[in-house]
């Protein structure tokens, strides 16, 4: 077995600190008993019962579990669709490379590019209808937009990887459309939709300049709040209110990973 190099073993252990150093710090900080500065005053988990206490807080994870789920559930249907769509129509080479682009552009455009985009398409929809006045519907859609790009790509991956003799196999058989759809090319891809829909899900979380510039008065959400928050100085409520971010995405992630090794 061949040695390995002591210069990629610190780079390994260099990349992975500082990944991880800036969380685990934030998790220290949350049970500190010093409400300001960084000494170690001892061990209390008053922060996080002053947060459960904070209907601020409350109200802001309340709109961004809903603008999440909602987001998700939309992304993953439209995004699962148009992946099918570009991988199973007989496109000509040409649309298929200007579909593939035009997918892959939300991903690449800079964050504050989009939002300033989706706040002057609002303003425009808003002179047409009330319902794009900014607030959780107008979240949910500049969710959506960058959403279904992420599931498309992952979903499509999948499907790139499947044979296509197992279709061509059910069509043997006679299976409709409908049927081969849900007994055979479902349950094939989705790892794939599960893997789309919670990456969808952590990105809406996790959304800070999009919200920022789609959000109302009456639509907070919590990357607002810590923002909000942050510019009035560092608490320890908001180090336990990060920490408890971080223990919810890593939860989901490994829910998301057993459940695809049931498929």
């Amino acid at each position: 077995m061949e040695r390995k190099r002591p210069l990629v073993a610190l780079i390994s252990i260099f990349s992975l600190s500082l990944l991880y150093i800036p969380s685990i710090a934030v998790a220290v900080f949350s049970v500190n008993d010093s409400r300001y500065g960084l000494a170690w005053r001892g061990f209390t988990f008053d922060w996080y019962r002053q947060l459960l206490k904070n209907t601020f807080i409350h109200e802001a994870a309340l709109n961004s579990l809903i603008l999440a789920v909602v987001s998700t559930i939309v992304a993953t249907i439209l995004g699962t669709t148009l992946a099918l769509g570009l991988d199973r129509c007989p496109w000509s080479n040409l649309i298929r490379r200007f579909f593939n682009v035009n997918v892959s552009i939300p991903i690449v455009v800079p964050d504050v590019i989009m939002a300033v985009s989706l706040a002057l398409a609002f303003s425009f929809l808003r002179s047409l209808s009330s319902f794009f006045e900014l607030g959780l519907s107008t979240l949910i859609i500049g969710h959506i937009t960058f959403q279904i790009s992420f599931v498309t790509l992952v979903v499509k991956s999948r499907l790139a990887s499947l044979n296509q003799e197992t279709d061509e196999a059910a069509r043997d058989l006679f299976a409709s459309d409908f049927y081969l759809f849900r007994r055979v090319t479902l349950p094939l891809i989705m790892p794939g939709v599960l893997a789309g829909a919670m990456l969808a899900f952590t990105l809406s979380l996790d959304d800070f300049i999009i919200s920022f510039f789609t959000h109302g008065p009456e639509s907070i959400t919590l990357p607002i709040f810590i923002y909000s928050s942050i510019k009035r100085g560092l608490t320890p409520e908001i180090h336990a209110l990060s920490t408890l971010m971080l223990l919810i995405t890593v939860v989901l992630v490994v829910i998301a990973e057993r459940l695809s090794r049931k498929f």
